[in-house]
């Protein structure tokens, strides 16, 4: 029997329009809308398209969104001075510098850059240090996203035993943490470990996030697991796929996430309740 498909594009949609309530909310109390700030470096397309779908998103929710678009050959200095503005601008809630960037800028001293309260990305290290001991203040958007995945479809995270594969700052890392603080038994796999295809048939929940077309193969996966399928990629011929094997993964999990309308649509989704929140912050 194939799996049950996760649609994140309708859980995202649902989360969109509790949103839209809730800024209307703040707007009927005299509240300002919240506001995000995206800034792109460079003309990477798929970058472009990100920058594009969430200012989209910020229309359906009712949020006020500014884009600051800049050439491939900007600074870092000229990049730190537009964080420093937006920063002290009290009009604006979050901010996102979108990745990546040019290599002439250091990523890392960017995104610290960024005031933790306004890090709607959730990648400052002061806010990854909080989600450790368990006191966050803004959550990594795409590991929360996957934890309201698997809320909405009710799976039980609790007790179970989770395989995170890949270990990136962005994914890997902070998703370890929010299966860990839900009560999983986490295992987080990464280039140099040993026995994968072991380690992911022992999971229930499996989460992939290392960014290479079909690595996680369909067999591996025990039958009745979760998958949550992180990785998007752009094949040769111009369609879209996941890490993980879908086809044969589908025949053997309970449910499943699909690429694209899995993950991507909660990241957004979860960004704009960052901003929110940081918004609810401010007042």
């Amino acid at each position: 029997m194939s799996a049950q498909i996760i649609d994140g594009k309708e859980v995202a949609r649902q989360r969109l329009s509790m949103l839209a309530d809730r800024v209307a909310e703040r707007k009927n109390k005299g509240l300002h809308t919240p506001c995000l700030a995206v800034i792109l470096v460079g003309d990477d397309p798929a970058s472009a398209v990100y920058v594009r779908n969430k200012k989209i998103a910020c229309e359906k929710a009712g949020f006020e969104s500014r884009s600051y678009e800049m050439p491939s050959e900007t600074t870092q200095d000229e990049l730190l001075a537009l964080v420093d503005e937006l920063n002290g601008n009290p009009d604006v809630d979050g901010i996102l510098v979108q990745l990546p960037l040019p290599k002439q800028i250091n990523s890392q001293a960017v995104l610290e850059r960024i005031l933790p309260h306004k890090d709607v990305d959730g990648f400052h290290p002061y806010n990854v240090g909080r989600l450790v001991v368990k006191m966050p203040l803004m959550r990594p958007c795409t590991p929360k996203g996957v934890m309201t995945l698997l809320e909405s479809y009710g799976v039980e995270v609790e007790g179970k035993k989770a395989v995170v594969v890949g270990a990136s700052n962005i994914v890997g890392r902070p998703q370890m943490l929010e299966l860990l603080l839900s009560r999983a038994t986490v295992t987080i796999c990464h280039s140099k470990t040993r026995n994968l295809a072991e380690e992911v048939a022992s999971a229930d929940i499996v989460v992939a996030g290392v960014g290479i077309p079909n690595f996680v193969k369909g067999e591996w996966i025990k039958p009745g697991a979760v998958v949550i399928d992180v990785g998007i990629n752009r094949l040769d011929d111009g369609s879209l796929c996941g890490d993980v094997e879908f086809e044969t993964a589908k025949e053997r999990a309970a449910m499943i996430t699909p690429v694209p309308g899995g993950v991507g649509p909660m990241t957004i989704a979860t960004l704009l309740e960052n901003t929110l929140h940081a918004a609810e912050l401010h007042d």
